[in-house]
């Protein structure tokens, strides 16, 4: 269990804010890794819920609160964190717990399930890695179709050439789940976002997170600009795939 030292949550007045994750090198997942059992873990469930399960809920409701207005025209759901058990049904690997915690702000438009719609932000702390994304990581058929006519269309295309380059000046990665070998049927093989076609999802990485800020409230921020510069991207996708 954390030492109160150590205690991750603290409150102005009856509201509590995020200070910070336990650590900055996941040190709790790195442990959990090597000791990926039930009885470990329920020895340790209070250093997971201290630590890092009820901070994650408080930064993703604090970024929630300061990214509204970089949203005109779309809503923000409520934050969701994934839960820790892995769904070990159909694995190989029958290890019961992930060696990260991740979680979401989804959109909200029109009673459009939330694998429909973009996510405005995805934050992942783990044993390995800790990062900030945005967008549509794997999109259902029906919304793969709509952004593949958008990224073709003249008008639509040309705008999401002019956010994407304004994001890879500012050091965001542009990535998705998967990526074609070939321009899909239906479209010239020489477009000019012949690139973009061949996507089945559309996500921006975060620039890489500053050494030991995971740690400190000031993650908060952090998070939020940079919620705030992908913004005009997730928008695009929520219309594009609408």
């Amino acid at each position: 269990m954390l030492p109160p030292s150590r205690a991750r949550i603290y409150y102005a007045g009856l509201m509590p804010r995020f200070e910070g994750f336990a650590d900055a090198d996941g040190r709790f997942f790195k442990a959990l890794a090597k000791h990926n059992e039930k009885n470990w873990f329920s020895a340790h469930k209070a250093e997971f819920e201290e630590g890092w399960n009820a901070p994650m809920k408080l930064l993703l409701s604090d970024v929630k609160q300061k990214i509204d207005h970089a949203y005109p025209h779309c809503d923000l759901d409520e934050p969701k964190v994934f839960r820790i058990f892995r769904d070990v049904r159909f694995s190989k690997d029958k290890a019961p717990y992930k060696t990260h915690i991740g979680g979401y702000i989804p959109l909200r438009r029109g009673g459009r399930k939330a694998t429909d719609l973009p996510m405005a932000l995805y934050f992942h702390a783990g044993a390995t890695e800790m990062f900030g994304a945005a967008g549509h990581y794997m999109m259902q058929p029906e919304g793969l179709a709509r952004f593949r006519a958008a990224v073709a269309a003249s008008s639509s295309g040309a705008e999401l050439d002019r956010i994407l380059r304004k994001l890879a000046f500012k050091g965001f990665v542009t990535g998705s789940h998967e990526e074609l070998k070939r321009v899909p049927k239906g479209y010239d093989p020489d477009h000019s976002r012949a690139h973009l076609l061949k996507r089945k999802g559309l996500v921006v990485t975060f620039p890489d997170l500053p050494k030991g800020l995971a740690a400190k409230s000031a993650l908060t921020k952090w998070v939020t600009d940079a919620c705030k510069t992908a913004a005009p991207l997730v928008e695009w996708l929520a219309f594009a795939t609408a």
